[in-house]
């Protein structure tokens, strides 16, 4: 059986936690964030849960946990 590849668009975009849970970052971290408030700019910088709905098809790209 060959190996499975990791997609790497979603390896650099998602993490997998120790407890098995998929975590992203919020989306506009970078443009225009001069203009943005330092709690909205912080709030950018944590990571999230993904969505339940969308976990099955993410590990599937992420086969080994990247």
């Amino acid at each position: 059986m060959p190996k499975m590849k990791t997609h790497k668009g979603a390896a650099s975009r998602f993490h997998l936690t120790g407890s098995g849970k998929l975590m992203r970052t919020r989306g506009p971290k970078s443009h225009l964030r001069r203009n943005k408030t330092a709690r909205t700019r912080r709030d950018f910088d944590e990571m999230i849960k993904v969505d339940p709905a969308d976990v099955k098809r993410m590990k599937k790209l992420l086969p080994y946990g990247a």
